[in-house]
C-alpha cells in the first residue's frame, strides 16, 4: 500500500480552515475517497481557559515568553504523528487542519525566539501532497473570528499571520483559494484543487 494523500489546509485565524476542512473530508468519503479529517493545533484554547482559571490573562502568561512555543509546538507535533500513523495505518487520505507551517508562522507573527529550531525538529515531518492557504482579508478573519465568541484576534497579529504565511519559502507551491466569498464558492474551489488527486474525477458537492 503506498502513502495515502495528505491535503492540508493552512492559513490565518478565521480563514475558514476548520469549517472548510471537515467538509472536504465528508464529501471525499461521500464520493468513495475515504478521508479523516485531523486537527494539528497547539492547544491555544486550552491554554487560554487554564490561564485564566489560574488568574491569567493568557496562554503566554501562563507558561512565559519562551515556554510556551516550545510546549505548542510539541503539542502541535504529537498531532501530527497522530495523523500520519493513522492515515499511513489505514490507507485513509488525511485532511490536515493545519501542518508544519502554521507553527513557523504563528512564531514568526508573534517574534518568538527558536523559529529555526522548531523548523528543524520538524524536517521529520512529510510535505503534503498538496497544500491549500486560505486567503482571506485579515478584516473578514477578525470579523469571523468574533463572530464564532470564542476567542478574539488583534488585527496587528493577523495581518502579521498573513504576511508571515506569504514569506514563507514554501509559499510559491501553495495553492492559494480565495477565502473572503460564500463558503460554498470555497469548497467548490478546494474540489478542484484536490479533483487532480483522484485521478481527475470531480468531488461531489
Amino acid at each position: 500500500m503506498g502513502r495515502p494523500v495528505l491535503i492540508a489546509l493552512v492559513g490565518v485565524d478565521g480563514s475558514g480552515k476548520t469549517t472548510q476542512a471537515r467538509a472536504l473530508a465528508r464529501r471525499l468519503t461521500a464520493r468513495g475517497v475515504p478521508a479523516t479529517y485531523f486537527e494539528n493545533a497547539g492547544g491555544r484554547p486550552l491554554w487560554n481557559r487554564l490561564a485564566r482559571s489560574v488568574g491569567r490573562p493568557d496562554e503566554v502568561a501562563l507558561f512565559g515568553r519562551t515556554l510556551y512555543p516550545v510546549v505548542e509546538a510539541t503539542v502541535r507535533a504529537a498531532a501530527m504523528i497522530r495523523a500520519l500513523l493513522w492515515s499511513w495505518a489505514t490507507g485513509r487520505t488525511a485532511v490536515l487542519d493545519r501542518w508544519t507551517y502554521c507553527q513557523h508562522v504563528i512564531m514568526r507573527a508573534r517574534g518568538d525566539r527558536g523559529r529555526r529550531a522548531v523548523r528543524a525538529a520538524y524536517r521529520v515531518f512529510p510535505a503534503p501532497t498538496v497544500i491549500c492557504f486560505l486567503a482571506v482579508a485579515p478584516e473578514v478573519a477578525q470579523r469571523r473570528v468574533l463572530a464564532r465568541g470564542i476567542d478574539t484576534e488583534e488585527l496587528t497579529h493577523l495581518r502579521a499571520l498573513d504576511a508571515a504565511y506569504r514569506a514563507l519559502p514554501e509559499f510559491g507551491g501553495f495553492v492559494v483559494v480565495p477565502g473572503d466569498g460564500d463558503p460554498d464558492e470555497v469548497a467548490a474551489a478546494l474540489d478542484r484543487a484536490v479533483t487532480p488527486l483522484l485521478g481527475g474525477q470531480a468531488v461531489p458537492g
